[in-house]
């Protein structure tokens, strides 16, 4: 049992009605913005080889805030593979705003087209917090998904990114970052140890925080704006940026 989990739980039941009414009045606020157009891509580097790369996952890899895949995660992580890689990058994505882990499990990885492919990104998180996962519901989820990943690809290296930064968004109020933001670094710590020695399993999980990636990007920190396209999904500088360090941290790792 998930000590931190428990306690969490504990502080934050006195919350709940709290956070019910904040919730609703942020889905007033925010607005609905849909899911990236074009879903799949190529990127030619003139290289003599091609990989093929599926990307699954929620809101964030379905491109919600930018209005093509190719200026989201996606596009981003695949432009700075093929360079990292030398290898030109077939990519297409397969994602759907708002699902969690069994509804991909469900409803996203029956219906995936290809028969083989060279990597997969998966990136997972958020809607499993908002839900109220319990950590042992979510090892779960996620174990039923790599088995079938696994079984659907038995060679293909699958990578987790990392968890959403929900501590950062700016359209959450404190409960909401407290609640929410604890519980899904909670989930990025049982993932780590889920994936860990495991074969042909990587978690990318480096906690972001927007101070950091300011400094490490010399940005300005103070505008957190240039951050989110509603205050809660990525802006187009946020996957370019995302995008590119998952590309450096699966270069570290693919064999």
């Amino acid at each position: 049992m998930n000590l931190k989990y428990v306690l969490g739980s504990i502080i934050s039941i006195p919350l709940l009605p709290l956070l019910y009414f904040e919730g609703k009045n942020i889905r007033k606020k925010v607005p609905k913005l849909p899911e990236a157009k074009k879903p799949k891509g190529f990127v030619n580097g003139n290289f003599n080889k091609t990989l093929n790369i599926l990307s699954i996952g929620e809101s964030t890899i379905a491109g919600v805030g930018v209005d093509d895949h190719k200026n989201g995660f996606t596009g981003a992580l695949a432009t700075t593979l093929s360079k990292k890689l030398k290898s030109n990058i077939n990519w297409k994505v397969y994602a759907k705003s708002g699902y969690t882990v069994k509804q991909l499990t469900k409803k996203i990885i029956p219906n995936i087209e290809e028969f083989t492919t060279d990597i997969i990104i998966v990136g997972i998180g958020g809607n499993d917090a908002f839900t109220l996962n319990s950590p042992k519901k979510w090892t779960l989820d996620i174990d039923k998904l790599t088995q079938l990943l696994q079984n659907k690809y038995p060679n293909t290296p699958i990578f987790f990114t990392n968890m959403p930064p929900i501590k950062e968004f700016p359209a959450f109020t404190k409960s909401i970052k407290f609640v929410i933001g604890n519980l899904v670094e909670i989930f990025g710590k049982e993932l780590y140890h889920f994936t860990r020695n495991k074969k042909n399993l990587f978690y990318y999980d480096e906690i972001i925080t927007l101070k950091e990636w300011s400094k490490k990007h010399t940005l300005d920190f103070s505008n957190s704006n240039i951050f989110f396209s509603d205050g809660v999904h990525p802006s187009k500088l946020t996957y370019k940026i995302w995008g590119e360090e998952m590309a450096e941290f699966i270069e570290k790792n693919y064999k």
